[in-house]
């Protein structure tokens, strides 16, 4: 069994005070359900108590009023060596949050770049050693995927959603290590039927050791999930993929966000990762 190695983070999150489901952007979205901030706060508490637990940082960033999606912060930008993407969201619902991320970014020092193209942040944007994963099919756009490339300048490969309840990339695949040495593989989970075919083919190319999730712990948004190289942070709900980590080396870690998934949201959506100048 191969020994991982935890590799200290720096995330953003923000505390889902004004949390609620009052509209519908996605399938996990039903108005008609009772939502419970309260619950949800709590759950989320859990979370960031865990990053500070395991040694990660973590930043905060106030809540806008009226915009109950801002908890999920992965879509609040891309970063990277200092440089922040900011987003451009496909709903009008969430387009109050892109002003607050983007001001909140270059007050703690990061270089801005406002994009022209709509992007939903780390949502869609996974960074796998040094290459950017890229999704598409419901939120970001194809344009964004180039626009980014240019960004970073770093190559990007593009992947196409086909499933709605998995409508941004970090709900279909979960990177494993946020750190590698040049030229080594990285460990990744993903949900092949999420996928079109041709995103199938280049996945299993790139990443011949990946973990296949099932659709069943895909439907929990098992791999909607955060990992420091060692500790991976999932749902409880995810059995299977619980087993699949433990049997490659690393400690998978239980967290219930119940309540966020009803807004289409998980542990990774919660979380997004500061990459500094030094990072």
């Amino acid at each position: 069994m191969t020994t991982r190695t935890q590799q200290i983070r720096h995330y953003l999150m923000c505390k889902p005070s004004h949390f609620t489901v009052s509209y519908t952007i996605n399938p996990w979205m039903e108005p008609a359900n009772p939502t419970d901030t309260a619950k949800a706060v709590a759950q989320w508490q859990k979370l960031y108590d865990l990053y500070l637990e395991l040694g990660h940082t973590v930043e905060l960033i106030e809540p806008g009023v009226g915009l109950p999606d801002m908890v999920y912060t992965a879509n609040g930008g891309f970063l990277i060596d200092g440089t922040a993407y900011a987003p451009k969201f496909r709903f009008t619902e969430r387009a109050g949050e892109e002003a607050l991320f983007t001001e909140w970014f270059r007050n703690q020092g990061y270089h801005v770049v406002v994009p022209q193209e709509t992007n939903e942040g780390e949502g869609d944007f996974l960074l796998a050693g040094d290459v950017i994963l890229a999704g598409t099919g419901f939120r970001s756009t194809g344009e964004s995927h180039r626009e980014v490339g240019e960004v970073f300048a770093k190559p990007v490969v593009s992947l196409t959603l086909v499933d709605p309840r998995f409508y941004h990339l970090d709900t279909a695949l979960a990177i494993l290590d946020p750190v590698v040495e040049p030229g080594a593989e990285v460990g990744v989970a993903y949900l092949p039927n999420a996928f079109d075919k041709e995103s199938q083919e280049k996945l299993a190319a790139m990443f011949p050791n990946a973990i296949h999730v099932s659709d069943e712990d895909g439907a929990v948004f098992g791999l909607n999930s955060a990992s420091d190289g060692k500790n991976v942070i999932i749902s409880p709900r995810a059995t299977g993929f619980k087993k699949q980590l433990e049997e490659r080396g690393y400690n998978p870690i239980m967290i219930d966000l119940s309540e966020l998934l009803l807004g289409g949201g998980g542990i990774k959506c919660c979380t997004l990762e500061l990459r500094g100048a030094n990072a």
